[in-house]
């Protein structure tokens, strides 16, 4: 009996195969051409390393495209890491205090108790630095930069502490608001940066912190701590701060060049 011989059926959508192929070569091609114009180097291994990762394992495009969006986490991905800052309790906005000042902190306020209570000063750790207010009532006379000695053995308390310490120290003068204009002082720039200057001259020559571990700034009226609508503002913020810089901040301060 003569079997029956059934017609082949040419397949026509063969061609998806090799196109497939070849749009998979020439999105790699690309992806390489840009990893290779990149100035991150390490950015550019990691593209070649997701290109040939992709192409083993036949992931290309979710490879790619979390090295292309900066490791942007995926679906679920990002309550994760949430969970996990808060579980290890994120910093406050103004930074983290700085941990190698704390104890500092708390022996001049033991030392200093009677002189914080009645508003002569005012001590507190910031991200930059353990910052202690020393306000114009207790320490110049108004419009001033004489320190006034009534004030000596509150700025000595402060200085034997400041000297048992490596942190640099910045004296940052400030006014209130209220113009000034004498023969001394033309202006609240002026006044704030003497104060400075003063301060750390009776530190320097009377209780011996090192000039060079000092500096000095003035802010006039354009850092306030309080309001300049009433007096008892105004009062706060005429003051001269001794910032003790934590290590980060100290890292940015001006360092001399060894001599040659």
């Amino acid at each position: 009996m003569r079997r029956k011989v059934h017609a082949v059926h040419e397949n026509h959508e063969r061609w998806l195969v090799s196109y497939a192929d070849f749009i998979t070569l020439l999105f790699a091609f690309f992806v390489v051409m840009f990893s290779v114009s990149q100035n991150d180097k390490t950015k550019a291994r990691q593209i070649s390393r997701s290109v040939r990762d992709a192409l083993e394992h036949g992931q290309m495009s979710a490879a790619i495209a979390s090295v292309l969006h900066h490791g942007t986490p995926g679906p679920g991905e990002s309550g994760k890491a949430d969970a996990a800052q808060s579980r290890q309790g994120a910093p406050p906005s103004g930074g983290p205090a700085p941990p190698d000042l704390a104890r500092s902190m708390e022996t001049l306020n033991q030392k200093l108790e009677s002189e914080i209570q009645s508003g002569k000063m005012r001590i507190q750790l910031e991200s930059r630095g353990l910052v202690i207010s020393l306000r114009e009532s207790a320490f110049f006379a108004s419009g001033d930069d004489t320190v006034n000695p009534a004030s000596y053995p509150i700025v000595e308390k402060v200085a034997a502490v400041v000297r048992g310490l490596p942190n640099q120290v910045r004296l940052e003068g400030h006014t209130d608001s209220r113009p000034i204009h004498t023969t001394r002082f033309r202006s609240n720039w002026e006044l704030s940066s003497a104060r400075s200057i003063a301060m750390l001259e009776l530190l320097a020559e009377r209780y011996g912190v090192p000039p060079d571990r000092m500096a000095v700034a003035g802010y006039a009226e354009n850092a306030p701590t309080d309001t300049n609508e009433t007096e008892e503002g105004r009062a706060h913020n005429r003051r001269v701060d001794l910032v003790v810089l934590a290590k980060d901040g100290d890292a940015r301060e001006p360092h001399p060049v060894a001599s040659q």
